[in-house]
Parts: structure tokens; C-alpha cells; sequence
């Protein structure tokens, strides 16, 4: 589980392909790396996508991305050189900074346009139609691995805004109009839409057997 609170900015330094999917290697900051005693077999989040660690060799580490997050995942648009978002899995004494982030990108959205207001940045970004119910305003969404606040929702699109903090903390190259990104929709609203599904199925059930008594004993 992660938090959407970028730790730190990588760069992909290699992409080697492996069948249908990929072994990468990515460089991270010496402090990255150091301060948190990253070990084999951890969990990093690169651009909100959730990758095991399978080797270390010095700042860098390497993982496996497989044929299916390559498919749901911005992966398939990433070149070497590229900087990815960076944030190892949290423990249970974890500052619950953003929000709750599984890793697992729900699809991929595309940035319609981008504004500067003041120091501020606004971005509009349209999200596949089957997600944007999960979207609501003032609600959380991962975009690209960061927690950030929804401010408007219109349709299947909604806007951010990039706070000069959050601006200097992460990668937002792919911000840009047309580009795409990833995006992992607050995991309590699928909670939910599964909870109240259940209900009603269960509800259509009870009524469904309390007409079929009636009709036997000849109320209809």
C-alpha cells in the first residue's frame, strides 16, 4: 500500500524487453535508496504502478513489468530517460499524508489542458468513461503515483491543481496537453459501489421469492 506522497524522482535508464513484458532498470537519489534500507523483494511505486524490486546495484534498482501492467499502464509510452515518480510501500508508522493508494492503475487518462494561475498550475484530464464514476469532486485520485484533491468534475474530465510545493516535489513532465498518465481512482469508492450492488442484487432476490409465495398462495 502506498500514500500518493512522492519520495523521490527516478530516471529509467533501461527498458530490456522480456517476452511481452519488460525488465527495467531504474536510477534513484543516493537518499532514496540509503534512508530507506530498500532490500529485494520491496515494493516501489513508479508513476503510481506498483513493481517489486528484483535486483540492486548501487542508486539503482531493477524490477519485471509484466505483459498485463504494460497493457493497463502508461508503460507502453515510456522511453530511457524518462523520470518516474518515486515511493517505496509504507509499514504501519507511515504519516498517512495523501490517501490510500493500492498501485494498481485503474486506466489512463489523457491531460486536455493545462493552465498556470498565479504560482498554481491547473490541469484537466479526461478519464475513461467506465472510471469517472469513481470521481467526485473534492474526492482523491492517484495521477501518475500522486495523491492529489479533485477540484471540479465535467462529464468524464476533472481538474487538479499543482500547489508550487507539490510542483518542486514531483515529476509532472507528462503533464502536458495530449499526453497520457496513469490513474488509480480512491479504492473506497469501489468498496462501496461493490457493498451497495450487493445489497440491492440481495434485495431484488427477497423480493423476487416473496412475490413467488404470493403467487402460489393466489394473491395475484
Amino acid at each position: 500500500m502506498f500514500t500518493g506522497i512522492v519520495q523521490a524522482v527516478g530516471t529509467l535508464k533501461s527498458m530490456e524487453k522480456r517476452g511481452r513484458g519488460y525488465v527495467i532498470m531504474v536510477d534513484a537519489p543516493e537518499s532514496f535508496i540509503k534512508n530507506n534500507t530498500i532490500a529485494l523483494g520491496d515494493s516501489i511505486a513508479n508513476n503510481g504502478v506498483c513493481l517489486t524490486v528484483t535486483e540492486l546495484i548501487g542508486n539503482s534498482f531493477y524490477a519485471d513489468v509484466s505483459a498485463e501492467t504494460v497493457k493497463c499502464t502508461c508503460f507502453k509510452n515510456y522511453r530511457t530517460g524518462d523520470r518516474l515518480n518515486l515511493e517505496l510501500a509504507c509499514t504501519a508508522s507511515t504519516h498517512l499524508g495523501g490517501h490510500i493508494v493500492q498501485g494498481h492503475v485503474d486506466g489512463i487518462g489523457e491531460v486536455m489542458s493545462v493552465s498556470k494561475l498565479d504560482d498554481a498550475v491547473d490541469i484537466w484530464i479526461k478519464a475513461p468513461s467506465e472510471l469517472s464514476k469513481y470521481i467526485a469532486r473534492k474526492g482523491s485520485i492517484a495521477v501518475d503515483g500522486i495523491s492529489l484533491t479533485v477540484n471540479d468534475v465535467e462529464n468524464d474530465s476533472f481538474r487538479l491543481t499543482l500547489i508550487p510545493h507539490t510542483q518542486g516535489a514531483v515529476n509532472f513532465d507528462n503533464f502536458e496537453k495530449g499526453c497520457q498518465v496513469n490513474l488509480e481512482v480512491d479504492v473506497l469508492a469501489r468498496y462501496l459501489e461493490r457493498l451497495i450492488s450487493k445489497q440491492d442484487a440481495n434485495a431484488q432476490k427477497s423480493d423476487s421469492s416473496l412475490l413467488s409465495v404470493m403467487q402460489k398462495n393466489g394473491f395475484f
